[in-house]
């Protein structure tokens, strides 16, 4: 799979996508047709007759464990837990990406440089009645490289279309987007910058996933892929871009100009405030795009979305990676991030305990991690018995093995201001809870767990179509 066309071929061939042929308003309509559909747990949509517009729109490409599974290349029967370990084994061989001529870069199909860039000829929905206007970006990534090191990232930030040839960014503080401005800043130099809408799906869940600084998501592609993403020069940037990507903004961000952005409904199901703030923005010099282009969009807003569901599978396995693969703590049997928790305020993790204050270790470990460092609130272990994404038996440990007193609260922990549990001039710094629902390691009298007898139980399992269940 290269491009957005390719998951929409397999997509529908596997019964995973729907054509919406009649005509569906852009304003409002389309990201409430979306949003009810994802509720249902339904199929990708792809809106072919959009209101004043020939170009059509696509969203809910990973809504659930079933269209994941397509993307990362497995049986579409293949369960969340199982995408999740394989992601985590797939992402150990780096492949960087691998430079192709223009003319083999269907992006380049159609090149509008100037004057004649009109990012209105594209059918951006209006998502939610409170949004401060339309959003371009939900499901794009916008690409970034570091002056000093030549590093490359993908990053999604929502950018709001604020004319003609401007987008909004926002890179809240700390994110890579963010260290790479503020070094352009020093410079006294725009930053250089693309918006990618519409491609390889996997390209949009690594632009939203945990990847540490200064390694490229185009890197991680190649070794989840298994080859390398094929990417081509920029017309007017110094950026490798995608090279079956439908739509490309090209542009530079300057860091001592802004322009008032929001509100937007985020993916916390809250508004992150109450009104416009001042955000850097994306001058676009440059817009190239495939013929009859495909815009890609996600309606974010509350859980389970297209966000919530990548956030959960790529930070989940972050997590895990970090823990077991960088940390080298051992026991990890496996990390839960649920997505109704967009993947990142919870962390649910099930470990074969090995020592005295093991499960102390892992709590705390997975706060220090790169990913649980920013926002995430609460951990809670379980014992090896317990799978960490069955929430039954999580509460069943909750209720049964959890104490109170064997709990840590962290009063101070970087936050992210899209968290609507913190005052809205308050959320730098956020609270932690971590929660030991283990058998601790060190009792010498543990509980007796009933079990059933393994010969009575295989000779019922044998008679169980006899007995009419």
């Amino acid at each position: 799979m290269k491009s957005m066309r390719d998951f929409i071929e397999v997509a529908e061939k596997e019964g995973e996508l729907k054509r919406i042929s009649a005509e569906v308003d852009w304003n409002l309509e389309l990201s409430h047709i979306a949003k009810l559909n994802e509720e249902a747990h339904g199929p990708a949509l792809l809106f072919e007759n959009v209101k004043d517009y020939d170009t059509p729109v696509i969203t809910s490409t990973c809504t659930t464990a079933q269209k994941l599974a397509l993307i990362l290349g497995r049986p579409k029967e293949t369960p969340l837990p199982e995408i999740l370990r394989a992601w985590v084994d797939m992402g150990h061989n780096p492949i960087p990406p691998e430079w192709v001529d223009k003319k083999d870069a269907p992006c380049k199909q159609n090149i509008i440089k100037g004057d004649d860039i009109d990012l209105y000829r594209f059918p951006v929905p209006h998502f939610f009645p409170l949004d401060g206007g339309r959003y371009i970006g939900t499901a794009h990534f916008i690409l970034t490289k570091d002056p000093e090191t030549g590093w490359v990232n993908l990053g999604t930030y929502r950018s709001q279309l604020l004319g003609r040839n401007k987008i909004g960014t926002q890179f809240i503080k700390g994110k890579h987007a963010d260290q790479m401005l503020k070094k352009y800043q020093a410079m006294g130099k725009p930053m250089p910058c693309a918006s990618i809408i519409g491609c390889d799906p996997l390209l949009f869940i690594l632009g939203a996933a945990r990847v540490s600084a200064g390694i490229s998501e185009y890197d991680v592609y190649g070794s989840i892929r298994g080859e390398a993403c094929q990417v081509v020069q920029g017309e007017t940037v110094d950026l490798p871009i995608p090279a079956h990507a439908e739509i490309v903004l090209e542009g530079e961000c300057d860091p001592e100009k802004f322009m008032e952005e929001g509100p937007f409904g985020e993916y916390t199901g809250y508004y992150s405030g109450v009104g416009t703030d001042p955000r850097n923005y994306m001058e676009i010099k440059c817009v190239t795009h495939r013929d009859n282009p495909i815009m890609y969009s996600t309606t974010v807003g509350r859980a389970v979305t297209d966000t919530h569901m990548v956030m959960a599978l790529s930070y989940g396995a972050t997590l895990w990676q970090q823990l077991a693969d960088e940390m080298h703590i051992p026991g990890i049997k496996s990390v839960y991030c649920p997505p109704e928790g967009s993947g990142r305020f919870l962390a649910i993790i099930s470990m074969k305990t090995m020592y005295p204050g093991h499960a102390d270790q892992v709590l705390t470990a997975a706060v220090s991690t790169e990913m649980g460092a920013y926002g995430l609130k609460t951990v809670i272990v379980v014992d090896e018995d317990i799978d960490s994404w069955d929430i039954p038996r999580v509460m069943y440990a909750l209720s049964f093995r959890f104490q109170p007193n064997r709990s840590q609260v962290i009063k101070r922990g970087r936050s992210t201001p899209l968290d609507p549990s913190l005052p809205i001039d308050a959320r730098e710094i956020t609270g932690r809870l971590l929660l030991d629902a283990t058998i601790p390691y060190e009792w010498k009298q543990k509980p007796i767990q009933i079990e059933l007898d393994p010969e009575v139980r295989k000779r019922v399992e044998s008679r169980w179509k006899e007995l009419g269940l």
